[in-house]
């Protein structure tokens, strides 16, 4: 019988090993950033065309390499950075599995130009498919450039299985910023089709993140700094008022290198408790320096996941500093007794009287009325029993509990009001109406998310969206990772009624909004809305208009605990019951139960 295992040759090993360490262009740039850090650059430039698909290249002023360096980096398992197993256990550096450049070289077009400070010459490798195109002596500065084209040319089932320019771009500078943070001693240049999306210079930690999410960054911050036997804890967390229902700013440094670790990241959630709502993500930028030996990052090739010997201790440690930290900028409820001061009040002259101020007014003076004049009118005086209705408020635009949401136009009609006379609202997240003898209780949150989905939808495709015109324009500043994204929604976001202008770099004129976005935060309300399309786009282009409308919509819904009035529960039972879909939200939540008569029946029974 004839053998049937055999060897795989080196050109389909490698395409198979490049599949776990290359999965998008955002991995090449994270390998190429990572590999002239630990060359010990001090300036780092990456050029991306085509969201990477035709181009990334990363020059940096490292040390470079010797000919036979050039062409021995392309080989698996070949690195610098390892003599022994026992080095393992004392890794520094971010790479050190040898897999990364042979795993590029498997899948695009690569060409290297490198060089030592002692060498008048460098070094030329032309690659493609893991095969040696050319390898020659030139002239070039020294350090490397790495240029890796045409990614995927062999594999077209991976490139086809890439997503659009612009959601392949947010991976790229996502990865661009998380090496940035961690390195802010270095200088930085990012350009994109040409377009310099950041330029950073040397600087420390907080200026960095300033540089990189906006200069409103500086006044967010809360610094955070620790030192045990166990662990060091170093950076900042993000104050409360500013938190996100997306995971935003989350970023966990391990010994400089990037990691995502669910349970630490619920101590500092933990830390956050009763000071955000429980939906809302906390932002930090975290650095946990520990012994080499105490942490294995040997788990995964992307070497994002980590193994702590001692994780439950950081937790500990972890959690206490964030909760301290918070308490000293004076973020958490305390009582201070330390510091009381006693205050003074002046005592009045004894045998003195002090009595309260009077004020004489016109009850009666009406200034639309020309028959009253501007002299008191006694006529007018003994007629006060109706004074209160001059200020009666007006419940038709009486905003929903907050200020800050949405408010209902309540419909006068009597015969509305008898269709929904049986409305009520229980605990203030849901309201209960009878129809047909049959009982509906609805989410009020996900009701109004829903009315103002299909309200955005049904505006952009009527282009009728109604805009609201500010009387003084205001401005917003926009995080610079979010610019293209802005840039590429603009013509939607004037369709839906945002009127922007860029003014800057990073800052945007607002001079008209949304009628439904009235008294809402601009600068909450464009942060929320991009980061929540921005997580929600992964997949899908031709969405795009849909994602805008819910991310926009889930932002300016009533949220569950306001108190609504009687109007304005009739009100949003009419406009709900008036659309299309009233089963699920936008992301699939489930919106209202029914219970007919039989099922209440039923309840009562298995209730005894």
């Amino acid at each position: 019988m004839q053998d049937i295992i055999q060897l795989l040759p080196d050109s389909v090993a490698n395409q198979i090993a490049a599949g776990e360490v290359i999965q998008r262009p955002a991995s090449v740039v994270k390998e190429l950033l990572e590999n002239a850090i630990d060359a010990g650059a001090e300036k780092i430039t990456l050029l991306v065309q085509e969201a990477g698909r035709e181009l990334i290249q990363v020059s940096d002023n490292g040390r470079g390499m010797s000919p036979a360096d050039a062409r021995m980096c392309f080989e698996r398992h070949a690195t610098s950075k390892l003599k022994g197993s026992e080095d393992l256990f004392r890794i520094q550096t971010k790479g050190f599995r040898g897999e990364a450049l042979a795993s590029i070289a498997a899948v695009a077009q690569v060409e290297l130009k490198t060089r030592r400070f002692e060498e008048q010459l460098g070094t030329q490798m032309l690659m493609a498919g893991s095969k040696v195109v050319e390898q020659n002596l030139t002239a070039c500065a020294p350090g490397t450039v790495f240029s890796v084209k045409k990614l995927f040319y062999n594999i077209p089932a991976r490139y086809a299985f890439l997503k659009s320019n612009a959601a392949e771009n947010t991976h790229i500078s996502e990865e661009f910023i998380r090496v940035a943070i961690a390195h802010p001693e270095v200088a930085f240049t990012y350009n994109s089709n040409g377009n310099e999306q950041y330029h950073l210079v040397k600087s420390n930690l907080p200026q960095r993140i300033a540089a990189l999410f906006g200069n409103n960054y500086q006044d967010r911050l809360v610094k955070l700094e620790e030192q045990t036997q166990v662990v060091n804890i170093r950076g900042y967390v993000v104050k409360p008022e500013f938190s996100r229902k997306t995971r935003g700013e989350q970023y966990f440094f391990v010994n400089n290198r990037f990691i995502r670790n669910p349970y630490l990241n619920n101590a500092v959630q933990m830390a956050f408790h009763s000071l955000i709502p429980h939906e809302n993500q906390a932002g930090y930028f975290i650095f946990i320096d520990v012994d080499p030996a105490a942490v294995d990052v040997n788990i995964h090739p992307t070497k994002t996941e980590v193994k702590f010997r001692d994780e439950k201790v950081i937790y500990a440690i972890l959690h206490a500093v964030v909760k301290r930290s918070l308490g000293q900028a004076n973020l958490t409820p305390s009582l201070d007794f330390t510091d009381a001061q006693s205050v003074e009040f002046p005592l009045p002259e004894k045998g003195r009287i002090f009595s309260a101020p009077e004020v004489k007014i016109n009850p009666g003076y009406n200034p639309f009325d020309k028959t009253s004049g501007s002299s008191f009118d006694m006529r007018r005086a003994a007629d006060l029993s109706q004074w209160h209705q001059l200020y009666a408020p007006d419940h038709a635009s009486q905003q929903i509990g907050n200020p800050d949401q949405q408010s209902f136009i309540a419909s006068n009609k009597e015969e509305e009001k008898e269709e929904y006379k049986h409305l009520f609202q229980v605990a203030n997240q849901y309201i209960v109406l009878m129809k047909n003898g049959t009982l509906y209780v609805v989410d009020q949150q996900f009701a109004h998310e829903q009315v103002l989905f299909e309200r955005f939808v049904a505006g952009l495709a009527q282009r009728n969206a109604s805009s609201q015109q500010l009387m003084f324009p205001e401005h917003v500043e926009v995080q610079p990772h979010l610019q293209p994204l802005l840039k590429e929604l603009l013509p939607d976001l004037r369709e839906l009624g945002f009127l922007l202008q860029p003014l800057g770099i990073h800052t945007w004129v607002v001079s008209g909004i949304p009628s439904d976005a009235i008294n809402q935060n601009l600068q909450q309300l464009l942060d929320d809305m991009l980061n929540a399309f921005n997580e929600s786009r992964q997949d899908l282009s031709s969405r795009k208009q849909t994602l805008l409308c819910a991310s926009l919509a889930r932002k300016l819904c009533i949220k569950r605990g306001m108190e609504m009035k009687t109007d304005e529960i009739q009100s949003l039972a009419k406009d709900f019951l008036a659309c299309e879909n009233t089963r699920h939200t936008p992301s699939g939540k489930k919106i209202m139960t029914k219970l007919s008569p039989g099922q209440l029946g039923e309840l009562i029974k298995n209730q005894t």
